[in-house]
C-alpha cells in the first residue's frame, strides 16, 4: 500500500542498535553523519521482511524486479530513458568513485574536484595514484558559485576526471541546468570524463529549482559521462549498502567494470529488494519527507540568523545537511567548541575542505533538532557573554 502521512516527530530509539551516529560519541547528542533519524518507510520494511521469510540469502544478483524498478525511477522521476545494460549495480558510492579513478587514470595523472565538498572526494584519486586538482567554489551573499576562470587555470593535459557532486554535500546547492551544461563544456573543452555524484538528486527542497542531472547532456556527451546514484540517502537505508551507475557508453562502461578486480564485494540480497520497493512504492513518503525536511531547514534557517546571527548561513536548496559558517565565532575547532560547550556532536568542516565551518544535520524530528540548536546558541550566548 503506498505511504501517506508517516509521522515524521517520532524519534526512534537508536542507541544499541550499533549506529554508528548515535554510539560512535555516545556522551553527545549527535546531529552529523548523514543518516536521518526516521524510520525507512513501510514498503521497504514489508520488503524486507518478504525476503527475509524466504530463508535463503546466497549470492545475489539484480532481479527483474530491481531492474525494472531503477529504469522506471529514471524516467518518472527524472526523465531521461535508459537501457539494462548502461545499469552498473554496486555495494557503495565511495567504491564508485574509486573504481571510475582506477579505471581512467594513470600514476601522474590527475582529478579535479571543487571544494568545499564530501570528504572522500578528496581521497579517492590516490587509489589510482593521481594527483589531486581543487578548485574551490567562489561565495558571494547567498550562495556558492563555480570558479570557472580558476578551474581553466588549473586544468592540464594530465587532467582526467572531474567529480561533481551535484546536488553538492555539504552546500545543499542544486545546480541548474546552465550550470551543468558549462560544467559540460568545460569537460568536452579539455577531454575530461565527468564523475557526477547525485546520491542527493531525490532531496530537492525547492520546487522552483529542480534536479538536473547530467544524464540529460546530449547524447555526444554520454560517451565522457558516469553517473552514480542511490536510495540510500532518501529513504534511510544506507546501512544496507546498494548504488548504481548509469554509463550509458560501452566502451566506458567497459573500462569502469574492468577497474573493479578482486576489490568489489557482493551486494547484500537484502538491499537490493529494499531499493527495488523504495523505487516503486517509496514516492508518497518521499513526498511527505521532503516537506517535512523543508520545515526543519526553514525553521533552522530562521532560528539562526535571528538566535545565533554570529554564526553565518547561505541559501540552501537540498539535503537535509547544513553548512554554517562559524568564522566569527572566533574558535580553533568549531566542532570541538559545540561537542564540549553545547553537548552537540556536528560534522566537522575540516575534511570538506573548510575548518570554519561544521555541518548539521536536520533529518530528524522538529523538537529534537530545537533541542540541539537551543543548546548551541546557550553555548555561544556563554562565549560571546565571556568576552
Amino acid at each position: 500500500m503506498p505511504e501517506t502521512n508517516f509521522n515524521f516527530d517520532v524519534l526512534p530509539e537508536r542507541r544499541g542498535t550499533g549506529s554508528i551516529k548515535w554510539e560512535r560519541f555516545p556522551e553527545y547528542t549527535p546531529f552529523w553523519v548523514a543518516d536521518m533519524d526516521f524510520a525507512s518507510p513501510d514498503c521497504v520494511v514489508e520488503a524486507l521482511h518478504r525476503r527475509v521469510d524466504h530463508g535463503v540469502f546466497g549470492y545475489a544478483a539484480a532481479h527483474t524486479g530491481l531492474i525494472e524498478s531503477v529504469l522506471d525511477y529514471l524516467s518518472t522521476m527524472h526523465g531521461v530513458e535508459a537501457d539494462e545494460k548502461d545499469l552498473v549495480h554496486l555495494p557503495g558510492m565511495v567504491l564508485a568513485l574509486s573504481l571510475a579513478c582506477r579505471a581512467l587514470c594513470e600514476p601522474g595523472d590527475q582529478v579535479m574536484i571543487n571544494s568545499p565538498v564530501y570528504y572522500p572526494f578528496f581521497k579517492v584519486p590516490a587509489d589510482a595514484e593521481a594527483e589531486l586538482i581543487d578548485v574551490p567554489f567562489t561565495r558571494d551573499e547567498t550562495t556558492w558559485r563555480f570558479d570557472w576562470d580558476a578551474m581553466e587555470a588549473a586544468v592540464t593535459p594530465r587532467t582526467r576526471i572531474l567529480i561533481l557532486c551535484n546536488p553538492q554535500n555539504p552546500l545543499g546547492r542544486a545546480f541548474s541546468e546552465e550550470e551543468i551544461q558549462q560544467l559540460a563544456d568545460f569537460c568536452e573543452r579539455h577531454d575530461l570524463v565527468l564523475l557526477s555524484d547525485e546520491i542527493h538528486c531525490d532531496l530537492i527542497l525547492e520546487d522552483d529549482q529542480p534536479h538536473y542531472s547530467a544524464l540529460k547532456l546530449p547524447e555526444s556527451f554520454q560517451k565522457r559521462l558516469i553517473i552514480l546514484m542511490a536510495p540510500s540517502k532518501t529513504y534511510n537505508i544506507a546501512g544496507l549498502g546498494y548504488s548504481f551507475a548509469v554509463i550509458r557508453d560501452p566502451e566506458l562502461r567497459r573500462k569502469f567494470n574492468s577497474a573493479r578486480g578482486c576489490t568489489v564485494p557482493e551486494i547484500n540480497a537484502l538491499a537490493m529488494y529494499a531499493a527495488e520497493a523504495a523505487y516503486r512504492d517509496g514516492e508518497p513518503w518521499r513526498r511527505d519527507l521532503i516537506e517535512y525536511l523543508r520545515g526543519n531547514r526553514d525553521l533552522l534557517a530562521e532560528f539562526i540568523r535571528n538566535e545565533i546571527p554570529v554564526l553565518k548561513i547561505h541559501e540552501h536548496a537540498a539535503t537535509y545537511l547544513y553548512w554554517i559558517d562559524c568564522t566569527e565565532l572566533d574558535v580553533s575547532s568549531p566542532v570541538q567548541f559545540f561537542a564540549q560547550e553545547a553537548g552537540v556532536f556536528l560534522t566537522d568542516g575540516t575534511p570538506f575542505g573548510s575548518s570554519r565551518h561544521v555541518r548539521f544535520n536536520f533529518g530528524c524530528p522538529r523538537e529534537h533538532m530545537l533541542e540541539g540548536l537551543q543548546a548551541m546558541k546557550a553555548a555561544v550566548d556563554r562565549k560571546l557573554a565571556s568576552i
